[in-house]
């Protein structure tokens, strides 16, 4: 093996910072991150198209395993995809691999495992932005900082320092240019959501317009710390009174939007099993504490914590919960909590009726739904996994689970709505965190307390809601002579009021409704015409994107006929129509959404 000299490891040393240079260079140009991410997503569609043409449905058992193989290179592409870009791509993949509903099972097991977990960045980069968000040097707030972080993801990087008073702090610092990049990821994800609502059947499954923007309002939130910081705030009140749960406590006067600062708590993470055997901490008793800890947020009105991966989960060495970052949270309305309640009542008692209910208030169901063949599905399910045994959730009975829901879903019209979307994840995280720590943690069990505390919520609201009806309705039987008198009475006068708002006020209408109605030719007229241009103009902004979508797929088809076959020119030249293509759409676009909010304006 032959040594390297001096003079080539100093050219390798000097060369890599370059190389890392130009790579970040790269992956926060944003026209780069859109194609590649748009050509990603056509290939997959073509694939897919493709494969679906030649082999027709049902699939035999050699098409199907054929299909099988297909999806899982398209998600192990993705993956490696992800992971070089990082931004959103990595918490698009996160959140894709908890979406049973619509996502086919190879990209759930590729995606499953997908870790937020990045380069960290230059220590210059990060003395830059805390000077900026400061407006002083970081030396005269702090008397040290870790040069390393001691955590690294898409959006932000965490360092220990101490504070000039002695106190130790985590500080946590935004990526620079991570908002430009997503900002960027957001538009190329605007646009694979059209193709995939346009010329794929996920369009009927999910709301993707909805999700799309569901996915904007939680992730711009992240993006900003000080949003962050009132959500951590919110939590630390709503958990203070609860033993055995912590959150940190975060110091306002050096929080900003690209810097948070927050107190330093000791913890190694709960999935750390040697960490709690060393302590000597109960994991059953963990583990349902930890299910109280989080059933007051997922099944309470207000905000939950929408990312409880055990990155986030920390662990004290007296088994106290301390739980971090409150970048990504999710809100449950007043109306949908009551109807999340009364779906768990319906699942615990077999109640089918009121499952479909519940699921249809809250927006599961489409119109077209059978709802007695869900009532049978469901009821068989209930009863198979009771006999099974609710306890002993092994991956067999997941995945017995899964594949019978995907079965469900498939065979009726079921969408997940884009607002659950987050509470999907959050709780199919969180109950992966209970089987790790528990693999034989009885959820039924666990749950049981807190449905009987709703049931007797309820039922003393009824009998305080029958009480007052009571009440009421023995005053209004007192005699009526003692509320009647003469004509001038309280009650002659309302039933004179009444008498008149019911009969007179349709006479006095009379003069403006026919004027109204020797006005109707002329207004409506005037509407016909605008509604033909608004047509003619739709009609145009139609016909321009699907022009720059043909240019777009055929610069695409050259581009990879040109590589497979090795054509450098071909290549080339479908690459620069491909971007083109991408850029005249983009264009048509953002012209297309300003003459719609036009619209919106004039209407």
């Amino acid at each position: 093996m032959s040594a390297k000299t001096p003079g080539a490891l100093g050219r390798v040393e000097h060369e890599r910072p370059l190389r890392d240079r130009l790579r970040f260079a790269w992956k926060t140009f944003s026209l780069y991150r859109i194609v590649r991410i748009v050509s990603l997503s056509i290939h997959f569609f073509l694939q897919i198209y493709w494969f679906t043409r030649r082999h027709a449905q049902p699939f035999s058992e050699r098409e199907r395993s054929d299909w099988e193989a297909l999806l899982a290179q398209q998600a192990a592409r993705y993956r490696r995809t992800a992971l070089s870009l990082e931004g959103l791509m990595i918490k698009l993949g996160q959140f894709l691999s908890t979406r049973a509903d619509i996502m086919p099972k190879a990209f759930l097991v590729e995606l499953e495992h997908l870790v937020d977990q990045v380069a960290p960045v230059p220590w210059g980069h990060v003395q830059s932005i805390l000077h900026a968000e400061w407006q002083v040097d970081h030396r005269e707030i702090l008397r040290e900082i870790s040069r390393e972080p001691v955590a690294s993801a898409s959006i932000g990087v965490v360092y220990r320092a101490t504070l000039k008073s002695g106190e130790q702090v985590a500080i946590k610092v935004r990526r620079p240019g991570v908002d430009r990049i997503i900002r960027a990821d957001f538009r190329a994800l605007r646009i694979v959501m059209w193709m995939a609502r346009h010329f794929t059947s996920l369009g009927e499954r999910a709301d993707l317009p909805a999700l799309w923007r569901e996915m904007v309002d939680v992730i711009s939130d992240e993006l900003n710390f000080v949003k962050e910081q009132q959500n951590g705030d919110y939590f630390r009140e709503r958990y203070e009174a609860f033993a055995g749960v912590q959150v940190p406590r975060y110091i306002p006067e050096w929080c900003t939007r690209q810097v948070l600062v927050m107190e330093w708590m000791e913890g190694a993470r709960v999935s750390d099993l040697d960490y709690l055997i060393a302590h000597g901490i109960d994991r059953t008793a963990l583990a349902a504490r930890l299910f109280s800890c989080f059933a007051e947020q997922l099944f309470a009105e207000g905000r939950f914590h929408a990312d409880p991966h055990p990155g986030n989960l920390l662990v004290q060495p007296d088994g106290t919960i301390v739980i971090i970052d409150f970048g990504m949270i999710g809100t449950i309305r007043a109306q949908d909590v009551e109807q999340i309640r009364s779906l768990v009542e319906g699942i615990v008692f077999e109640d089918a009726p009121k499952i479909i209910a519940s699921l249809e208030k809250l927006r599961f169901l489409l119109p077209n739904a059978d709802r007695h063949a869900l009532e049978q599905a469901i009821l068989a399910l209930i009863s198979l996994y009771r006999r099974q045994g609710l306890r002993k959730f092994d991956a067999q009975t997941l995945e017995a689970i899964l594949g019978d829901i995907q079965s469900t879903i498939s065979q009726q019209p079921i969408q997940l709505p884009s607002e659950f979307a987050f509470l999907g994840r959050a709780m199919s995280v969180f109950v992966g965190v209970l089987h790790m720590l528990d693999p034989d943690v009885d959820i039924a069990a666990l749950g049981k307390p807190i449905i009987r505390a709703w049931l007797d919520r309820q039922a003393s609201t009824e009998r305080a809601r029958a009480a007052s009806d009571e009440a009421a309705a023995g005053f209004k039987s007192e005699p009526k002579d003692q509320e009647r008198g003469a004509w001038g009475s309280r009650w002659d006068h309302a039933l004179l009021l009444r008498l008149a708002r019911e009969y007179g006020s349709p006479v006095l209408r009379y003069p403006r409704l026919l004027e109204q109605a020797l006005e109707e030719p002329v207004l409506r007229l005037e509407h016909d015409r605008r509604e033909a241009r608004a047509a003619r103009w739709q009609r145009y902004h139609q016909t321009q994107k699907a022009y720059a979508f043909a240019a777009v797929v055929i610069g695409g088809a050259i581009s990879l006929a040109g590589a497979w076959r090795g054509v450098a020119v071909l290549a080339w030249c479908g690459s620069v129509a491909f971007v083109a293509g991408v850029a005249w759409f983009a264009a048509t676009v953002r012209a297309h959404a300003r003459w719609l909010q036009q619209q919106d304006r004039q209407n």
